[in-house]
């Protein structure tokens, strides 16, 4: 058996789905509001000045504190089946299905939210290792519960749930350089669907 990895936004998707999903799950009024506060720090984003984590970090804090967690997903569940759905790349699904087919083990290592990955997970039959928003009393904390599942991360959590040595090709697909760290790892890599050294 192989182990094949896949990053989720723009390598099985078309683009990033994080921001997507803050507009398809939070209430317009929050939306504008949090849009207004975090004005400055998008400029300095786009500018180079603060992180993509942070950047994040701070949008999950504004989106999603104190939404109930069922309710979240809910939007989740309902984000995977009519969102997600209409921008996944079809080479992608075609590789994943050749992988499933080989008998490999297929998981989906993503810096997006559990909230609506977990249920695309679901639907596909394919493992996760992802971001995991903080749950408190039934609430949604806005925070992340650990790390992000970006850059380095990516390959601690996969060596925290998968015993390597037990397969015989390691795959990883990555688009971003967030990704390559991941794809150190790998005995075949796949940067932006072209195999790499």
């Amino acid at each position: 058996m192989n182990l094949a990895l896949f990053d989720f936004d723009g390598t099985i998707t078309t683009r990033e789905m994080f921001r997507p999903f803050l507009e398809f799950a939070v209430p317009r009024r929050r939306l504008a509001w949090g849009g207004a506060v975090l004005a400055p720090m998008v400029a300095g984003y786009k500018a180079g000045l603060v992180s993509s984590n942070l950047m994040r970090a701070s949008a999950l804090r504004f989106g999603l504190t104190g939404m109930a967690a069922e309710h979240a997903s809910g939007q989740g569940r309902r984000f995977a089946t009519e969102v997600l759905s209409q921008v996944l790349r079809p080479h992608a699904m075609e590789r994943i299905r050749w992988h499933k087919a080989q008998g490999d083990r297929v998981v989906v290592v993503s810096g997006g939210l559990d909230v609506y990955l977990s249920h695309w997970c679901r639907l596909h039959a394919l493992e996760l290792v992802c971001s995991e928003v903080a749950v408190k009393d039934g609430r949604l904390t806005g925070r992340y519960r650990g790390a992000q599942c970006v850059g380095m991360e990516k390959p601690r959590r996969v060596r925290a749930a998968y015993d390597l040595a037990e397969y015989a090709r390691v795959y990883a697909y990555g688009d971003t350089h967030e990704d390559l760290d991941l794809l150190q790892m790998a005995h075949h890599r796949y940067y932006q669907w072209q195999e790499v050294g």
